[in-house]
């Protein structure tokens, strides 16, 4: 029967032969994330036999990390604002970026949420409106994605945060014709095809492509929203897009003439163009 410190020395081995950066790092996370403890329990511990369950779920574990693919998806979890959300191959990863992307909303919304209506569009794992549906309860939210498969996710986390959210099926704009948002918050596909290729390998080869390639510009879903949008916006509406680093000055030009108004880029925390936010008339 192993101990723990033979198991994480064989790991940190086995990673590395598969060509992962900070392997010994990595397989201390696995392992103490299997097993529920501490990194620094790991070596507290470091004599501690295995038992044959534990073994097969690390194996099994560092398998598909060996693979490349990413932890939040072998640990089918990931903290984000507050949330504990589950996260799975049917949707993106959120990322720190996106994160500030609800800073940014929360700082506009604060005393300004009531009997009013966001609409979170490409809602993915639902992560941007239940973080803000929880921040702001009486904010009604609307989620909305293509994907039934991501809306699944993002139901089941809302069930988990105990937060009351309406869900709705289809291509973009289409689910809530009829309707009017005061705020909109999208995170849609904006990577160009070519770009697609030089991502990094737990993205390229793990990721739901559909929620990261856009088209062959990147542009695509800017394009269709600048159309679609102005029907289902209540007047003076807000509107928050993550971007791609590069795209700012294409969306002030695709954005820079009536029904809208106040288009501003803004940065994440490395300084890159991430975000675009505006008004419509």
């Amino acid at each position: 029967m192993r101990t723990l410190l033979e198991v994480l020395q064989l790991s940190t081995h086995h990673l590395e032969k598969s060509g992962m950066d900070h392997a010994r790092r990595q397989a201390e996370e696995l392992i103490a994330d299997a097993l529920g403890l501490k990194r620094m329990q790991l070596y507290l511990e470091h004599d501690r036999p295995l038992q044959a369950v534990e073994l097969d779920l690390i194996r099994e574990r560092l398998a598909r990390r060996a693979k490349g693919e990413p932890n939040p998806y072998i640990h089918g979890e990931v903290d984000f604002h507050d949330c504990r959300l589950k996260v799975t191959q049917d949707v993106l990863i959120p990322r720190q970026e996106t994160g500030v992307l609800v800073d940014k909303v929360i700082q506009e919304l604060k005393g300004h949420e009531k009997n009013k209506l966001l609409l979170d569009l490409c809602c993915g794992s639902g992560c941007i409106g239940i973080a803000l549906k929880k921040r702001f309860p009486d904010l009604k939210v609307v989620l909305s994605d293509l994907c039934p498969k991501a809306l699944a996710v993002a139901r089941e986390n809302a069930e988990r945060e105990e937060v009351q959210v309406e869900l709705l099926q289809g291509d973009l704009l289409e689910p809530f014709l009829g309707r009017k948002a005061h705020y909109l918050v999208c995170n849609p596909p904006y990577i160009s095809e070519a770009e697609f290729h030089g991502l990094d390998r737990e993205v390229k080869e793990f990721e739901p492509r559909h929620a990261l390639v856009a088209g062959a510009t990147g542009l695509e879903f800017y394009e269709k929203l600048a159309k679609q949008l102005p029907t289902c916006l209540a007047p003076g509406a807000k509107i928050w897009f993550e971007i791609g680093y590069a795209q700012g000055p294409a969306l002030l030009s695709l954005f820079g003439q009536a029904p809208w108004k106040n288009a501003q880029v803004s940065q994440d925390w490395s300084g890159k163009d991430r975000f675009f936010s505006l008004e419509n008339e």
